[in-house]
C-alpha cells in the first residue's frame, strides 16, 4: 500500500545570515524537535502561498519577496513528505513582531539542533565554511582544510567534464565554479557542486526567478547596487571586494574595513570579504561584518 503524501510549505527566514528556527510539540509529527515554520498546503493553494499565509499567522510578520529554495521528498515510515522550500529576508523594523518562541540561530549552531530528518539537506545547505581558497589550479581542492571552499577559476573556460567524474561527491560538494564553467556541466555535476560563481556584470544582468531552483549562486560585489541586486535575485552569499590594495587587480581602489562594513551591513546573507588577506584576518573580518574570508595567495 502506498503512503499518504503530504505536501509542505517551509519558509527560511534570513537576518544577517542568522536563520529563524522554532520548536515542534511533541503532539505533532515528529515532534520534539527544532523546526522551521510552515505548515500543510491546504485546498487550492500554491506552496509560496501558504509559506506566505503561515509566516502571517506563525511568525508575526507579513513577508512578500519570497524565493524559491529547494524542493525535497522524504519517506518517513509512515508518510512520503515533500517540502517546498522558500526563503525571503526579514528586514530591521519588523524584528520586534516576531512572536516566541521563534528565535534567530547562526548557520553553525544549526548543525547540533535535532531537526527532522527530511530537514538534513536543507542544514547542509545553509551552511557555508568560512575560508574560500582561489585558484586555477584544480588540484587544490585535494589539499583543502576542513572549514573551507575552493572557488576554481581556470585557465580556459572549456572543460573536459568527464574528468569531473574522477572526484568523489565529497571533494565536489567544496567546490565554488563559475557561471560559465557551471553551466558546461551535466545535470549531476550540477547538483553536486558547492556553489556557483557569479561575476558581478553577471549578477547585475539577471532578474528575480533567473536563477536555478535547488542551487547556492554566490555573486561578486564592488558597491552598495551589486550587493543590493544579488540579495534581490535570490543568491545565498556575496564575495564583496578589494578590502585592501591586492597584486592581482592593482588598478581596483582598496574599500578598507569601514566601507567593507557599510557595504556588509546591507546583506542579510553570508558576506565573504575578499582582498590582500590571509586567515589570519577571519576574526577581524567578523568584527567587521564579514561571515567569512577568501583570497588567492594566503588562504
Amino acid at each position: 500500500m502506498s503512503k499518504p503524501i503530504v505536501h509542505v510549505a517551509v519558509a527560511l527566514l534570513f537576518h544577517r545570515s542568522k536563520v529563524l528556527v522554532g520548536w515542534r510539540e511533541a503532539k505533532q509529527h515528529q515532534g520534539n524537535k527544532y523546526e522551521f515554520p510552515g505548515g500543510k498546503v491546504e485546498g487550492n493553494e500554491t506552496p509560496e502561498e501558504t509559506c506566505r499565509r503561515e509566516i502571517y499567522e506563525e511568525v508575526g510578520v507579513g513577508l512578500s519577496d519570497w524565493h524559491p529554495f529547494s524542493l525535497i521528498c522524504h519517506e518517513y515510515d509512515d508518510i512520503t513528505v515533500h517540502l517546498h522550500l522558500f526563503f525571503a529576508h526579514v528586514p530591521e523594523e519588523m524584528l520586534n513582531q516576531i512572536q516566541k518562541p521563534w528565535a534567530w540561530y547562526t548557520r553553525e549552531k544549526l548543525q547540533t539542533l535535532d531537526f527532522p530528518a527530511a530537514n538534513q539537506p536543507v542544514i547542509e545547505r545553509l551552511y557555508w565554511p568560512h575560508s574560500i581558497r582561489i585558484g586555477t589550479a584544480f588540484s587544490a581542492i585535494e589539499q583543502l582544510a576542513q572549514d573551507m571552499l575552493f572557488y576554481w577559476r581556470p585557465e580556459q573556460a572549456e572543460i573536459d567534464k568527464n574528468w569531473l567524474l574522477e572526484y568523489s561527491i565529497q571533494q565536489l560538494n567544496k567546490l565554488i565554479v563559475p557561471y560559465q564553467v557551471w553551466r558546461s556541466l551535466n545535470v549531476e555535476q550540477q547538483h553536486h557542486i558547492a556553489a556557483v560563481h557569479l561575476k558581478q556584470s553577471e549578477q547585475m544582468s539577471l532578474k528575480k526567478g533567473e536563477l536555478c531552483i535547488g542551487i547556492r549562486y554566490i555573486a561578486a560585489c564592488h558597491d552598495a547596487a551589486s550587493v543590493q541586486h544579488a540579495v534581490q535575485i535570490g543568491c545565498e552569499a556575496v564575495l564583496i571586494s578589494p578590502v585592501q590594495a591586492t597584486p592581482t587587480h592593482p588598478e581596483a581602489p582598496a574599500l578598507g574595513w569601514d566601507a567593507f562594513a557599510e557595504l556588509a551591513h546591507q546583506a542579510d546573507v553570508p558576506v565573504f570579504a575578499l582582498g590582500g588577506l590571509s586567515r589570519e584576518d577571519l576574526e577581524c573580518a567578523r568584527q567587521y561584518g564579514a561571515y567569512g574570508i577568501a583570497g588567492i595567495r594566503h588562504i
